[in-house]
């Protein structure tokens, strides 16, 4: 084994350990989106019809999705934390790959965000999501959900990085998020918004991925949009998640050289 899956394991295995001593901290993986699954569920899932599938189906992309974008804040929260407690100093005073301290944080969190969609699965089959299209398709539109919260918790590392503040970390990545998930398809079809604010909800990579989980668990409505997007949600996902981690891994790995020299 080489030495930087060695200490990506070591290290991974050092934060879930501390999750164990402070369990508070899987109420925002497991409380958290149990809450949104019965809020969306019930509550909008009263008042909302969209054409050709049942609301409670087709919102549980829309929240999978969510949580997994959710991930920047709380990588960035435990980078900017360990930056800032002396964490990342005793670090650097052991013979361990540098790129391995930001592999077992993602990894991690990665992890717990797995234990998100767990939670989410068992929650929203009993209000009655279904999947459809057989196991492979499921298992791929979770395999695409995985890779989201990965890069999610890669920029995320970025971010705690560059922000030197903590208590402003969480208040830098609700800006980031907010945009993204409510100005996509993730909680309401795009037909009713106005056509210019409907191209830019098309082309928002969010919303390529809601409509990849749909389109692979069976839980899609009537496609009236003729956007590529729309039409080719998981080759768009994927190339746009690519690119985002051929981009934002090299930076992390410089900004937390920068950081640590500091």
């Amino acid at each position: 084994m080489s030495d930087l899956a060695y200490d990506t394991m070591a290290l991974t295995g050092r934060h879930m350990r501390h999750i164990a001593r402070v369990p508070e901290k899987l109420i925002g993986v497991t409380i958290g989106p149990v809450v949104l699954v019965l809020v969306f569920g019930y509550l909008f899932g009263s008042a909302m019809s969209v054409p050709g599938v049942n609301y409670r189906e087709y919102i549980m992309a829309g929240i999978f999705t969510q949580v997994m974008f959710s991930a920047i804040g709380t990588t960035a929260a435990g980078v900017s934390g360990d930056l800032h407690n002396g964490l990342v100093d005793r670090f650097r005073s052991l013979p361990m790959s540098r790129f391995a301290v930001l592999l077992g944080r993602t990894v991690s969190d990665l992890l717990m965000t797995a234990l998100s969609c767990v939670v989410m699965s068992v929650v929203g089959a009993l209000i009655g999501w279904r999947a459809h299209n057989g196991v492979l398709k499921v298992a791929a539109g979770f395999a695409l959900l995985l890779l989201l919260g990965f890069t999610m918790c890669w920029l995320g590392a970025l971010l705690g990085l560059v922000v030197r503040s903590t208590e402003a970390v969480n208040s830098v990545a609700m800006l980031l998020t907010m945009p993204f998930i409510f100005l996509s398809n993730a909680f309401v079809p795009l037909d009713g918004l106005p056509r210019w604010l409907q191209v830019i909800a098309e082309w928002n990579p969010v919303s390529s991925v809601v409509a990849s989980c749909r389109k692979l668990w069976g839980n899609q409505g009537q496609v009236t949009s003729d956007a590529f997007p729309t039409h080719h949600p998981v080759f768009v996902s994927c190339l746009v998640l690519g690119v985002a981690l051929v981009v934002v891994v090299p930076l992390t790995a410089r900004a937390y050289q920068r950081a640590a020299a500091r």
